[in-house]
C-alpha cells in the first residue's frame, strides 16, 4: 500500500524542508519494520520547488494469515476465503496508519526542533493514496475530509474492471487532497479516517484506543458533523468505548465554544478523590494468578526458580502465610539487584531467616532444592533452547519434586493483539520460542504424566475469546500416591534398578 505527501517551496524556504518536518533525510530510503512487514519511505522528487515524499508498505501476507487467523482482525473481513485471497497488502487500511504513526511519530506530534516555525505553520500540501477502501462510497470520503480545510478533495472510483465496465464500481477509490494545512494535522486525519473509511481494524480495539482517537482527532473532531459515524467506526463499534469519547469530544467542543480549557469545563470531581481504576500491569497481574495459586494449594514453603530481580520474591515476602521463600537463579547480578530489592542487608534477622537467594542453574539437580511445598517457573521456559527443556524438566519434577508446581508462559497467539509487536517476532529477544495454548497444554500433559502430577490451566490477563489470554499458566498438583510415596523417602517418585532388584529377589527367596 502506497501514500505520497507533496509541497512546493522556492528558494528562500526550500520543498525540501519538508526532509525536517518528516524527520526523513530525502536523499536516503530508509526502512523500518511494522508489525505486519516492512514500512519504507524515500523522495521520489526531492528540489527546492517540489519535493514528494513516499510511504510504502510492504505487507508480508503470511504474517496477516498467522496472526488474523482470517477473522477479520488482521484477515481480510469480507469472504471465507478471506485469509488468502484478500486487499490487505495493497489498500490502505489501519496497517498503514499504524505505520504511519510508527514511521511519523515526531511528524504526527508536530514536533520539529530544526524547524519548528516550519511544523507550526501551514504548509501547501498535496496527499495522494492511490488505494483507499471507502465503505460508504466516494461521497461519505468527500463528507469526511471536506470540513477540515482542503480546498480540493479529489476523489476517483475505481471500477471492477475496466474491460468490463457493466461490472460496476468497486469500493476503493484513489484520493488526492490539497490545500495548506499544518503536517501535523494532515497526518492526524490520515491517521484516523484510513481505518474509519476501511471500517475495519487489524488490532483488537481496547479501552486506550479512545485516548489514540482523541489525541489525533485534537482540534478537528470534536467540531466535525460526522463525529459519531467516524467515532463509532474507529472504535470499531464498541458502543461502551464510542459513549466514552463522544462525552470526551462534547467537554472539548463546549470548552472551545467558551474559549476555555477541558479541566476547567470538567471540575465537578476533586481529582483527588478519583476512583477510575487504571489498567493493571500483566506483570501485577501475573504475580497476583501466582500468589492466588499458591495460596490456593496452601503452600507455605516456595521456591522461586528464575527469579530474576526478585519481584515474585518481594510479593511472597509480603505475605506472612508464605514462611520460606528461596529464589534461585542463575545470574549473579540479578540476584544482587533482588538482594537490593529486598533491603535484604537492613532487615531484622528473623525477617531476614525467611528469604534465601542462591546461584543455581535450573537444568541440573541440587538437592537443596528438595521438600519444598510448591515451586514457581514463571515466564522461565521459553528462556531455555528446547533441547534443555528435559533436563529442566527432571530437575523440578523429577529431582525436587515440590507437591505444586506452577507454570507461566506467554501465549503466542495472543501476539496478534500487540499493535507494535512485528509480524513474526516474539514478545522478547531472548525468548527460545513462544508456545500456542495447544503446545503448552500437550507438554504439560506429558510431563505430569511421566512424573506423577495432575494439571489443570488457567488463564491470566485478559481471556480473549478469539486468541486466549496473554499469559497462560499450568497448575502441577502431585497425585495423591506420588506424595505418600515422597513423605516415605521415595523423594524422586520413580522405581530405582535397586528397588526393582529387591522386589525380584524377595519373589525368589
Amino acid at each position: 500500500m502506497f501514500l505520497t505527501i507533496s509541497t512546493t517551496g522556492n528558494p528562500e524556504r526550500p520543498a525540501t524542508d519538508l526532509g525536517f518536518l518528516l524527520h526523513k533525510h530525502p536523499e536516503k530510503a530508509q526502512a523500518f519494520s511494522t508489525s505486519h512487514g516492512t514500512a519504507h519511505v524515500f523522495y521520489p522528487e526531492a528540489s527546492a520547488e517540489l519535493c514528494t515524499a513516499a510511504l510504502l508498505l510492504e505487507v508480508d501476507p503470511v504474517a496477516l494469515v498467522r496472526r488474523g487467523k482470517g477473522k477479520g482482525r488482521g484477515g481480510a473481513p469480507d469472504a471465507a476465503l478471506a485469509q488468502y485471497v484478500n486487499d490487505r497488502p495493497y489498500a490502505a487500511s489501519s496497517l498503514l496508519a499504524v505505520a504511519m504513526s510508527a514511521v511519523f511519530k515526531s511528524a504526527l506530534n508536530g514536533v520539529c526542533r530544526a524547524l519548528p516555525d516550519r511544523a507550526g505553520a501551514p504548509l501547501p500540501l498535496r496527499i495522494e493514496v492511490p488505494a483507499l477502501p471507502a465503505r460508504g462510497g466516494a461521497e461519505l470520503v468527500r463528507k469526511l475530509f471536506g470540513p477540515l480545510g482542503w480546498t480540493n478533495v479529489d476523489v476517483v472510483v475505481v471500477p471492477l474492471d475496466e474491460q468490463f465496465p457493466e461490472w460496476g464500481d468497486s469500493r476503493y477509490v484513489r484520493l488526492v487532497l490539497e490545500g495548506e494545512l499544518r503536517l501535523a494535522d494532515a497526518l492526524r486525519q490520515l491517521y484516523v479516517l484510513l481505518p474509519v473509511l476501511d471500517d475495519a481494524k487489524h488490532y483488537w480495539v481496547a479501552p486506550d484506543e479512545v485516548d489514540k482517537l482523541l489525541r489525533a482527532g485534537e482540534g478537528w473532531l470534536a467540531g466535525h458533523p460526522e463525529q459519531k459515524l467516524i467515532t463509532s467506526r474507529y472504535l470499531s463499534r464498541r458502543w461502551g468505548l464510542t459513549r466514552q469519547a463522544m462525552q470526551q469530544l462534547e467537554l472539548v467542543r463546549l470548552a472551545e465554544s467558551d474559549d476555555l480549557d477541558v479541566e476547567s469545563v470538567d471540575n465537578a470531581v476533586d481529582e483527588t478523590t478519583d476512583t477510575e481504576e487504571k489498567p493493571v500491569p500483566l506483570a501485577e497481574q501475573r504475580r497476583t494468578a501466582i500468589l492466588d495459586a499458591l495460596r490456593a494449594a496452601g503452600a507455605s514453603r516456595v521456591l522461586d526458580l528464575g527469579c530474576g530481580q526478585g519481584q515474585l520474591v518481594q510479593a511472597l515476602f509480603k505475605d506472612v502465610a508464605f514462611t520460606e521463600i528461596v529464589g534461585v537463579d542463575v545470574s549473579m547480578r540479578a540476584l544482587t539487584i533482588a538482594s537490593r530489592r529486598l533491603k535484604l542487608d537492613r532487615m531484622g534477622e528473623r525477617q531476614a531467616a525467611r528469604v534465601t537467594l542462591q546461584q543455581g542453574s535450573l537444568t541440573y539437580t541440587d538437592k537443596r532444592l528438595k521438600g519444598y511445598d510448591a515451586a514457581v517457573l514463571s515466564e522461565v521456559i521459553e528462556h531455555l533452547d528446547l533441547t534443555r527443556l528435559p533436563a529442566l524438566e527432571y530437575a523440578v519434577f523429577g529431582s525436587a519434586r515440590p507437591r505444586t508446581v506452577l507454570v507461566t508462559t506467554p501465549n503466542v497467539e495472543y501476539n496478534v493483539r500487540w499493535e507494535t509487536l512485528p509480524a513474526g517476532h516474539v514478545r522478547h529477544g531472548d525468548h527460545r520460542f513462544e508456545w500456542t495454548r495447544a503446545e503448552f497444554r500437550a507438554w504439560a500433559r506429558e510431563v505430569a504424566q511421566r512424573h506423577g502430577y495432575g494439571v489443570e490451566f488457567l488463564p491470566v490477563g485478559p481471556d480473549d475469546p478469539e486468541v486466549g489470554p496473554p499469559t497462560q499458566m499450568a497448575v502441577f498438583t502431585m497425585t495423591a500416591a506420588d506424595e505418600t510415596g515422597n513423605r516415605t523417602g521415595d523423594q524422586s517418585g520413580i522405581r530405582t534398578e535397586k528397588t526393582e532388584r529387591t522386589e525380584k529377589g524377595a519373589k525368589a527367596a
